[in-house]
């Protein structure tokens, strides 16, 4: 047990020390080109912290040790990539807002841009809806059907938030690679995407391999664990960014780099997903979708009301994977 429990933390770390590096490159490459911070937040950033959880589906759906239980990893980290992202993730930020409010300059409110806001949780709601529908009638036709639309869906939004007029990203740290520049050359930062990228693929492949291990010694689901604790691990840099965001009042950024991430897992990855797998969903990954859908249709329907959210909210996002959490385990517990 301690030593999966040690493979699986230096995986975690090998993971973890590819995205932040990712992040940092990709920062860069969205300021060179001048994006504005709604195409940094919710696409560059976003996909650049999502390769840790995009990484470990792709990898143990393709190149998986053991055929059934790693399909079983690599949908169960699909979809439960944005419930974690909705739950933990908003949580985090929200109790950011409260810990730095005295540092921030509207304290714990937190202020964003709807219109990045909102679209990103829109085009998420649809996309992930139709993921579930693809489970729901396994027809081959309608779930082909289903990958493509998910697909272009999330062309369509990456080509809307490109285009719109957020604002800037402002300053970047030094590019890890080149930290003396206050310019990197785009040479610096290709090399380092294409060394971080190095670091998340072996770092995912060995993570699946650690955790189909650990399923079968706790007797557990290896689907449900995946759902559980592989977002809660390979997630850690979206809330590391958007934990520095909200401390330097960057509300639209921190929360983009939360949504954008839910949109582009919900689409691209998911339509993997579908494509090469038989996509058969067990009850346990229905309900954590339908807890999804719902916080996320109350967090949307609340940002139309006004332009702030409380933290508070988001910290009430956080307690129900706490109960989802009791739900997965409890029984075994007593």
């Amino acid at each position: 047990m301690a030593y999966l429990g040690g493979l699986l933390i230096i995986n975690l770390l090998i993971i973890l020390g590819g995205a932040l590096t990712f992040t940092n490159a990709v920062e860069w490459f969205g300021r060179r080109f001048g994006f504005n911070q709604g195409a940094v937040g919710s696409i560059f950033a976003a996909v650049g912290t999502a390769l840790p959880e995009t990484m470990v589906p792709i990898i143990a759906i393709f190149f998986g040790a053991n055929t059934e239980h790693s399909t079983e990893i690599g949908i169960g980290a699909i979809l439960g990539a944005p419930f974690m992202l909705i739950t933990i993730g908003f949580l985090v930020t929200g109790l950011s807002a409260i810990v730095f409010q005295r540092r921030r300059p509207f304290g714990s409110e937190i202020l964003i841009d709807r219109c990045v806001f909102q679209r990103d949780l829109r085009s998420f709601i649809v996309l992930y809806t139709i993921s579930y529908l693809a489970a729901i009638v396994p027809w081959p036709p309608f779930q082909r059907i289903a990958a493509f639309v998910l697909i272009i869906g999330y062309l369509i939004y990456v080509y809307k938030t490109v285009n719109d007029d957020s604002g800037e990203i402002g300053e970047v740290d030094p590019l890890i690679f080149s930290p003396k520049r206050s310019i990197p050359r785009i040479r610096s930062i290709l090399l380092q995407l294409i060394f971080s990228l190095l670091l998340i693929v072996v770092g995912a492949r060995y993570f699946v391999v650690s955790l189909t291990k650990l399923a079968h010694f706790l007797g557990v689901s290896p689907m449900a664990l995946s759902l559980v604790i592989t977002p809660i691990a390979t997630e850690l840099p979206e809330k590391f960014n958007s934990v520095v965001w909200m401390k330097n009042g960057k509300d639209t950024l921190a929360l983009g780099n939360i949504t954008g991430a839910m949109v582009f897992q919900s689409s691209v990855i998911t339509s993997i997903g579908i494509s090469f797998t038989s996509w058969e969903l067990n009850s346990d990954v229905m309900i954590s979708g339908l807890l999804t859908l719902s916080a996320s249709l109350l967090v949307l329907f609340l940002a139309k009301s006004r332009r702030g959210l409380s933290a508070g909210l988001f910290i009430l996002n956080g307690l129900l994977y706490v109960f989802y959490l009791f739900y997965i385990f409890g029984e075994r517990i007593a």
